[in-house]
């Protein structure tokens, strides 16, 4: 199986970073591309599995081709189209093009060419092509559910931090954490997170060992502070970008710009200018609301809270009825049909005497001999 896992200085060196776009340019694109699938798949009713999926595809793509060379916005769109294929949800290629159309500019659109459909069409042979037909993505929404289900403590503060950290796992698909850590690594970081804002401290879990002095080290080994810190970080530094970051992006054929160089420049233990109390949360960068039947969460940015989990405390899921039997299933079959009810009948041999005798045998009473016709009787040779 492919390696889809990067270091950060891997990251810096991508195809668009070759091809003049500088880092912050690329990241920009990325999470432009990313909150467009997240948007379309929202509009279209598909399934946030659906939607991560399609992100993880878009961020794979760009790891081998550059953004001057393929519309962010067309390949988004060929994603969120395969995507649907893979997680059992499809949709036509020409409702994801006409759903994009109601939500992007004419500037926008207009990458799309004279022939959207065809456009995407094609690009998914490349996409499908690139990612290596590795097409199974695991995210981190089923990791923080289990996890969560294994912590002791009070229920309300419980599930007020599994939603935040739902929250924070559909903003980290506008980064690149989906390309630098598996999802376990990242579910047990952003419940770190969520649990320090919301003020949960996990004292007890389900499991626990003497070995154990954290919760998830029971479920993954070797994580430092360091590294939950730098994933929280890459997350927190979505809600300090100022409006002037998030302008419209330049055409397509803009000038060809130098990377820069690489600097590290200190920060705050929380990753932004402004440090984050825990009773202030982080803004809200949503165009569209989540849906009726989703809890109101101030943290909602995408989706606002987690569907139904049976089992899960907090959660009820609606309940399930047998559907109805169609009626020619109700009861057997009456029987075969009336023209194979029976066997066919057997025709009676007919024991013809054969016209003549077997070589070597004198015809006798059961052999029949054709008399001589009067017209030809039989005369000798002269």
């Amino acid at each position: 199986m492919p390696g889809w896992y990067y270091d950060k200085k891997e990251l810096k060196n991508t195809p668009s970073a070759q091809d003049g776009i500088d880092y912050q340019t690329e990241m920009r694109y990325r999470k432009e591309g990313a909150r467009f699938i997240i948007d379309t798949g929202i509009k279209m009713d598909l399934g946030y599995s659906t939607s991560a999926t399609g992100v993880v595809y878009f961020h794979r793509f760009y790891m081998f081709h550059s953004f001057k060379q393929f519309p962010r916005y067309v390949t988004a769109c060929c994603c969120l189209f395969l995507a649907g294929k893979v997680e059992e949800t499809p949709k036509k290629c020409k409702d994801i093009i006409k759903t994009a159309r109601g939500l992007l500019t004419d500037q926008k659109f207009n990458t799309f060419g004279d022939d959207p459909k065809e456009e995407v069409m094609t690009l998914e042979r490349i996409l499908l092509q690139t990612i290596k037909f590795d097409l199974q993505v695991e995210h981190p929404y089923a990791y923080l559910l289990k996890y969560a289900k294994c912590l002791k403590g009070d229920k309300v503060k419980l599930n007020k931090m599994v939603q935040m950290a739902w929250t924070f796992v559909n903003d980290s698909l506008c980064t690149t954490l989906a390309l630098q850590w598996e999802p376990e690594i990242i579910a047990v970081a952003l419940m770190y997170l969520a649990g320090k804002l919301s003020q949960f401290d996990v004292i007890d879990w389900t499991g626990r060992t003497a070995k154990h002095l954290r919760w998830w080290e029971m479920f993954v080994e070797d994580v430092t502070m360091d590294l939950l810190e730098d994933i929280c970080h890459q997350v927190l530094d979505l809600y300090s970008q100022t409006p002037s970051q998030s302008n419209e992006s330049p055409p397509q054929n803009q000038p060809r710009l130098n990377p820069p160089p690489s600097s590290s420049v200190a920060r705050p233990s929380n990753g932004q200018n402004n440090p984050v109390s825990p009773d202030q949360p982080p803004p809200m960068h949503s165009s569209i609301p989540p849906p009726s039947d989703v809890p109101t969460y101030i943290y909602g940015t995408f989706t606002g809270a987690p569907p139904p989990v049976p089992g899960f405390p907090g959660f009820s899921a609606p309940p399930m009825s047998a559907p109805p039997v169609p009626p020619h299933m109700a009861a057997p079959p009456p029987g075969p049909p009336p023209n194979i009810a029976a066997p066919p009948p057997v025709f009676p041999f007919v024991n013809h005497p054969p016209p003549f005798a077997p070589p070597g045998v004198p015809p006798g009473a059961n052999y029949y001999q054709p008399p001589n016709p009067p017209h030809r009787q039989f005369y000798p040779p002269p």
